[in-house]
C-alpha cells in the first residue's frame, strides 16, 4: 500500500515511509510520491492507473528511481532507442527525452492512451520532477510498496539509478540537484526536530492539565469526551 512520508522527515532506512497499496489508494485532493527506491516499470503502471482514475500525482526525486539490471545494460537499450527517429526529418520525433523527470513522464505517458481526450486529461495530472522542490518539500510524501526495490527485486540482482542513466546522455543538471537537495534536508531536519518538540511539549502539558469533576460531567454530557 502507498506510504505516508512526514512532510519534514527524511525516509528511515531504505524506503521510509509507506502508503497503502496504489490501486486501493483512497481518493486526495493530491497524492506526492516520492520515487526514491522505486523500480521505473511499477511505479509508473500503478502511477497511470491511479491517473486514469482521476486522482492528481506530484513525483518528486525521480532522479533517484531505480532500474533493474545493470547500467551498461540501461545504456545499450537507451542508445537504441535514441537510433528511432523519423529519417526524412528527425525533429518531427520521436523525441528522446535526458531528464529523469522527463523520462518518468514519458514512460507513464506509454501506459496511458494519451490520444484520446480521457487520457490527455489523465496526463495532465501528472507533475514530474527531480528533487523536492517547494511547496511539496513541505508535504506528506508516499512510497508505494508495490513498486519498491527493495520488496520486488532479489537482493543479488544488479540495478542502476535513473539520474545516473540520464547524465549519460546529456542531463547537465544532476550536480545541481545535489547540492540543492543537500540544502534542503538541513532545513527539513531542522523542521522535524521542532515539529517533534512541539507535539512533545504539547503531550507533556495535556498530560499535566487537571480537570474539576463538575467540568468533567459537563463535557462528557457534551460527548466531547469519552469518559474515563
Amino acid at each position: 500500500p502507498p506510504t505516508e512520508r512526514a512532510p519534514g522527515a527524511e525516509p528511515t532506512g531504505c524506503h521510509g515511509g509507506v502508503a497503502t497499496k496504489a490501486s486501493k489508494m483512497s481518493f486526495h485532493q493530491q497524492v506526492v510520491v516520492d520515487c526514491r527506491g522505486h523500480l521505473l516499470g511499477r511505479l509508473a503502471s500503478i502511477v497511470a492507473k491511479e491517473l486514469l482514475n482521476g486522482q492528481q500525482v506530484v513525483c518528486v526525486r525521480s532522479e533517484d528511481i531505480n532500474i533493474s539490471g545493470s547500467l551498461y545494460r540501461a545504456k545499450l537499450k537507451y542508445a537504441n532507442f535514441k537510433r528511432k527517429h523519423t529519417n526524412s526529418n528527425p525533429r518531427h520525433g520521436p523525441f528522446h527525452q535526458r531528464a529523469p523527470a522527463k523520462i518518468l513522464w514519458r514512460t507513464v505517458r506509454g501506459m496511458v492512451p494519451h490520444k484520446t481526450a480521457r487520457g490527455a486529461a489523465a496526463l495532465d495530472r501528472l507533475k514530474c520532477f527531480e528533487g523536492v522542490p517547494h511547496p511539496f518539500d513541505r508535504k506528506k510524501r508516499m512510497v508505494i510498496p508495490a513498486a519498491l526495490k527493495v520488496l520486488r527485486l532479489r537482493p543479488e540482482r544488479r540495478f542502476c539509478k535513473l539520474g545516473d542513466l540520464a547524465s549519460e546522455f546529456g542531463w547537465k543538471h544532476k550536480d545541481l540537484i545535489k547540492r540543492l537537495e543537500d540544502q534542503r534536508k538541513v532545513k527539513s531536519e531542522a523542521f522535524y526536530k521542532k515539529k517533534t518538540a512541539a507535539a512533545r511539549a504539547r503531550g507533556e502539558a495535556v498530560k499535566k492539565v487537571k480537570i474539576s469533576a463538575e467540568d468533567q460531567k459537563t463535557l462528557e454530557a457534551a460527548a466531547l469526551r469519552e469518559p474515563a
